[in-house]
């Protein structure tokens, strides 16, 4: 056995988790920004040809997406895109904002100068950045990673571990939805921007109060924007 062929089991495993790592990222934004729709069957050799991969690491890449909801697994049937529906939504937003405003009272009362300079800093980028590109109105992937590093400065301070691993699954969870959210003509009228700036003041003048109920009306407007229509309130269809 060669020099080379003794290392090469060891390299192999390391470079199929980074193209699965990869390929978690592709197929989750295309199912947040609604290329591949809810409900429809993931198959792999035509997905490996769309992405133009392999279909092991594509296999560990769904794999990884079904544990966290993106995408479901059944025995025998395979991978398919996660379904959403109204009362995951509501449960979605309901949860969060028991989570997410308890973070966010601990994180004002605690926040210090390193903090405020963070949540300024996030605020600055997110504030700089389009929302949507496209007549499809996609949201922007800079925006959206702008979007979560934002929320997660609002509550960065708070002391709790557990608190702060929910919040980031929940959110994570809220994405589809968000996108949905997008295509509405309701959300050409909304200033997300305004709202966004509003919970940055609310924040920096340490009115746990009012952040709290301005980040309930963002969550909840975006979860009544998405229940005014019709697309979760009909079967998704394979």
């Amino acid at each position: 056995m060669t020099q080379h062929q003794a290392w090469l089991p060891e390299a192999e495993p390391t470079e199929k988790r980074t193209m699965a790592s990869q390929l978690e990222m592709l197929v989750r934004q295309d199912i947040i920004n609604g290329r591949l729709k809810p409900g429809t069957k993931l198959r792999l050799k035509e997905l490996a040809l769309s992405y133009d991969a392999g279909v092991i690491p594509l296999r560990e890449a769904l794999s990884r997406l079904a544990a966290t909801g993106f995408v479901s697994s059944a025995e025998q049937k395979g991978f398919s895109v996660g379904r959403i529906s109204a009362d995951e939504i509501r449960d979605i937003t309901a949860t969060r904002l028991h989570i997410e405003t308890q973070a966010l009272a601990e994180s004002i009362r605690l926040g210090d100068v390193e903090w405020e300079s963070r949540l300024i800093a996030a605020h600055h980028r997110l504030d700089r950045l389009p929302v949507v590109e496209g007549p499809e109105r996609l949201l922007k992937p800079e925006w959206e990673a702008a979007h979560d590093a934002f929320h997660s400065a609002l509550i960065a301070a708070c002391q709790s571990p557990w608190l702060l691993r929910f919040a980031e699954t929940l959110r994570d969870q809220t994405a589809r939805y968000r996108v949905l959210s997008m295509h509405y003509a309701e959300s050409i009228r909304r200033d997300v921007p305004g709202e966004h700036r509003q919970m940055l003041h609310a924040a920096l003048n340490k009115d746990v109060e009012r952040a709290c109920q301005l980040l309930r009306d963002h969550y909840e407007t975006t979860t009544q924007a998405v229940l005014n229509h019709e697309l979760l309130s009909t079967p998704q269809k394979k």
